[in-house]
């Protein structure tokens, strides 16, 4: 019989009881070498949860995104309970002069924004697909107000939020993610996200997580 350690990925001859994690893939080598991670797909440990950090913002050298809260895709009840606490966050946002920009999808308008966090009149707005960067003037519109450091929230997450969470963090941006403030149909998405911005070698050394009543302005 041939096991498989859950946490290191080896093989061995022999079940370990001092690891309850160990269990029996297959009977012979053939079967090991036609594995796939779709085969593996029910084995496969969760990661820990990370933690959320708290974090001080300079409101002059950050800037709260919004992404795609349209409410014609806006409508499970993950994406809707997450606009009151994305409006805790810009009402702070706007007390401290914060640069807010917007995005829609390529189909969306303005007036689609659910009303609550409705943009405010010049507040910057670009239109794309996943990435809001791309085919965009929002690494401009960042640069203009000497912006490092990045709020994104959003619909949904394993969308809008992670791509342009990730080509920010590939521009240079620092990249802050309030888990409460991304939501998506489905919670695998949000940990999917949650894990990669920490774990993939594109954003982990610029990224943090964290929730919106951990978030403080310096000034």
């Amino acid at each position: 019989m041939i096991y498989r350690c859950p946490l290191c990925g080896n093989w061995c001859g022999y079940y370990s009881y001092d690891h309850s994690g160990y269990w029996l893939q297959t009977d012979t080598q053939i079967g090991i070498k036609d594995q796939t991670i779709i085969d593996e797909w029910n084995s496969v440990p969760t990661p820990p949860a990370p933690g959320l950090q708290p974090i001080s913002i300079d409101p002059n050298t950050s800037a709260l995104l919004v992404l795609d809260m349209e409410t014609s895709i806006c409508k499970n009840h993950r994406c809707i309970a997450s606009i009151s606490k994305i409006n805790n966050l810009l009402t702070q946002a706007r007390e401290k002069g914060m640069l807010v920009v917007y995005s829609l999808t390529h189909t969306g308008s303005v007036s689609d924004i659910a009303w609550k966090i409705a943009p405010s009149l010049g507040d910057p707005i670009v239109k794309s697909n996943v990435d809001k960067f791309y085919k965009t003037n929002l690494d401009e519109i960042l640069q203009e107000h000497c912006i490092n450091t990045v709020l994104i929230t959003g619909y949904a997450a394993n969308g809008a939020v992670l791509h342009t969470a990730t080509s920010a963090a590939f521009r240079g941006y620092n990249v802050i993610i309030p888990v409460d403030g991304m939501s998506a149909v489905n919670p695998y998405a949000e940990q999917y996200t949650a894990w990669h911005m920490l774990n993939s070698p594109g954003t982990r050394t610029r990224a943090t997580l964290t929730k919106i009543n951990l978030i403080a302005f310096c000034h």
